[in-house]
């Protein structure tokens, strides 16, 4: 949430963090200036939990399941675009890969799965997956896990030499809607990363695919239980945070 200065470069310009959209931050500022606008609620609310209760909210719009957060976090007291290096998964990634960074957040595969299927929402640029369609090897310059006809749509809306911060739906079919079609996409090859369509050729992640793809409900009861704790990774407490008056800015 803090903007960069002269002086400092912030997490949120960090290059895997661009396609954060700038009006998820206003609503956030916005949300926070709203309950410091009650006087007997002012500087008690910090901008960490309320970003934490902007997640269940969207997910909720979007059409997914409803969960209680839990709350009691702090702010930070730094944010620079360094300390972003090695914290979030790759869209090249293997599932070795993704599973040791997510473990050392005490998160299991499971978790993991589930919460890549956050990936039902939201879009990506091309330059992220620009690989998979036009020089991934030398035998092929298309990733042969990709889906032709994808490929090929892809390939359209992401031409070589395109402005590489063009969007591109990250979810093919249902891009606005928070659902278990990622994992039937992920069955047809199309997965936009190839950190998604890892999941389902690995043989140690596949079953749990295939096992979402065909049951929603178990999908989301196990995405609630990921993301409660991913919730409590990081949390700031006592001398380690604070109550930000200002989220884009240090007191």
């Amino acid at each position: 949430m803090i903007a960069s200065s002269d002086g400092s470069k912030a997490e949120k310009d960090h290059p895997d963090n661009l396609s954060l959209a700038g009006d998820g931050f206003d609503t956030v500022i916005k949300a926070k200036e709203a309950v410091d606008a009650v006087p007997s609620c002012r500087n008690k609310v910090s901008c960490a939990d309320i970003l934490a209760m902007a997640t269940p909210d969207v997910i909720a719009l979007a059409g997914g399941p409803s969960y209680e957060v839990e709350l009691g976090r702090l702010d930070g007291l730094s944010s620079t675009a360094g300390s972003v290096d090695g914290k979030l998964p790759q869209p090249f990634f293997n599932l070795n890969q993704l599973n040791s960074l997510f473990a050392a957040n005490g998160l299991t595969q499971k978790n993991m799965i589930a919460l890549s299927a956050a990936h039902t929402i939201g879009f990506s640029h091309c330059s992220k997956f620009a690989n998979r369609i036009h020089n991934f090897s030398r035998e092929t310059a298309v990733d042969p896990a990709l889906n032709q006809g994808y490929a090929a749509q892809l390939r359209g809306m992401c031409p070589k030499n395109v402005d590489t911060r063009i969007a591109i739906d990250m979810d093919p079919k249902t891009p606005r809607k928070f659902d278990n079609v990622y994992f039937l996409n992920l069955k047809k090859g199309k997965g936009l990363f190839s950190s998604d369509q890892v999941l389902f050729h690995d043989p140690r992640s596949k079953p749990t695919v295939n096992t979402w793809a065909n049951d929603s409900h178990a999908f989301k009861r196990a995405f609630i239980a990921a993301i409660t704790k991913l919730g409590r990774v990081g949390v700031k407490t006592g001398k380690n945070g604070n109550i930000r008056r200002n989220c884009a800015a240090f007191n």
